[in-house]
């Protein structure tokens, strides 16, 4: 009989999951649960090219809807998944039917952190993580409208430099003493800072944001010096993984799905994937949580490897990117710790490697519309050499010859 292997979540990781799955020759029943009414999507866009009207939904989509159809794969999507019952293999949905499963993946992904302070449930006050809060957003960006920006990360400053392009007037409000604080060197954050003061951002860190005032909408944002008048707010502070209905079949839980190596849960039929998972990475010794595309692509085709009955570890090199106005940040590694920081480029050029180093060891690179040299960057990144900070900055060698195994 028939193995059936259901996937709750349909984001990234999802999508890569169900791909993975085919292309390993897999022939069994094929489920997809998704709450959303949309198959997989890419959630960068969201904040960048789709927000500002430049993508047409069609293309944020991961495949068409005809590729699910070709490869058998059931979507149930705008439907919940209630309760996982372990036991028993099975899956009870919203809409009161239930779903027998041989293996389960959960992708379930994140939801935006959320502030409690009065007035944030007045409309016009917006957070960015599905299709339909884009939409929501996209109505208000009008010429010459006031808007604020609460959070300083990589959604407030993709949000911030597609409301400069349309023509709005927008503050930035960091909680923080500097932009991009979790995510970056003081330095970087500088330069990014900057970047976007010249484009007109009022940027404010240190701030302690009371609440929020309106009648019918959003009118002012409340903070402990000052109100500032706003036509429209998005929040983005952060997001937190979606574990409630692991933590509720008993999976454990911390920071995230507890997963092995190989997706694996504690259950042997219950794997996890993506921005909900905490798992090992034998890269970087630690156990840790991603937010990016790249851990909910790669460990999608790792969990999908394990449950077609494979044995995939997964070990991958962080990686991140930012598209802010013509500014490409791409970044591997991570570079929390660092001791000693090399520049090779001139910022003034705008193209430019930060090199992070941790007793003489590369821990992390940042790179700066610099996409061929982070290429190699990515693979010196993962070789975590000790390097000489003089062989960095010797622009007569490339980083693709200092990248190679044999230099």
């Amino acid at each position: 009989m028939a193995e059936t292997f259901i996937i709750v979540g349909a984001g990234h990781c999802a999508g890569q999951a169900v791909a993975t799955l085919r292309q390993d020759g897999f022939e069994g029943y094929v489920v997809l649960v998704g709450e959303e009414p949309h198959p997989p999507y890419q959630r960068p866009p969201l904040s960048k090219r789709f927000l500002s009207g430049e993508l047409p939904l069609e293309r944020v989509y991961l495949r068409p809807l005809t590729f699910y159809e070709s490869n058998d794969v059931e979507l149930r999507l705008n439907t919940k998944v209630e309760r996982i019952h372990r036991s028993e293999r099975r899956v009870d949905l919203d809409d009161g039917t239930a779903l027998q499963y041989d293996k389960l993946l959960l992708a379930t992904g994140s939801r935006p952190r959320e502030l409690n302070l009065p007035g944030v449930n007045l409309p016009g006050i917006h957070y960015l993580r599905r299709i339909s809060d884009v939409e929501d957003i996209q109505n208000h960006l009008k010429p010459g409208k006031k808007m604020i920006v609460v959070g300083g990360g990589y959604i407030g400053l993709e949000v911030t430099a597609v409301g400069i392009q349309a023509g709005l007037e927008v503050t930035v409000l960091e909680m923080q003493d500097r932009i991009l604080n979790r995510v970056t060197s003081p330095t970087m954050s500088d330069y990014f800072a900057k970047v976007h003061r010249e484009h007109g951002v009022d940027i404010r860190c240190n701030v302690h944001i009371e609440g929020f005032e309106g009648s019918d909408r959003i009118e002012r944002v409340v903070c402990s010096d000052d109100k500032l008048d706003a036509d429209l707010v998005v929040i983005g502070i952060g997001i937190v993984p979606n574990v409630g209905l692991a933590e509720a079949a008993g999976l454990e839980c911390n920071n995230g799905i507890l997963v092995d190596e190989y997706c694996r849960t504690a259950d042997a039929n219950v794997f996890a994937a993506g921005d909900c998972t905490n798992h090992p990475n034998s890269l970087l010794d630690r156990r840790l949580r991603l937010e990016s595309v790249h851990n909910a692509m790669e460990q999608g085709k790792t969990a999908a490897a394990n449950l077609g009955g494979q044995r995939r570890v997964y070990a991958e090199m962080p990686w991140f990117w930012s598209d802010q106005y013509d500014y490409k940040l791409q970044m591997a590694g991570l570079s929390e710790g660092f001791d000693q920081l090399v520049q090779r480029g001139n910022m003034e050029d705008q193209s430019f490697v930060f090199f992070y180093l941790k007793d003489g060891v590369l821990i992390a690179v940042d790179a700066v519309n610099s996409p061929r040299d982070f290429m190699a960057c990515r693979n010196l990144v993962s070789q975590k050499p000790r390097i000489a900070p003089e062989r960095l900055l010797d622009t007569s060698v490339t980083l693709q010859e200092i990248a190679s195994p044999q230099s």
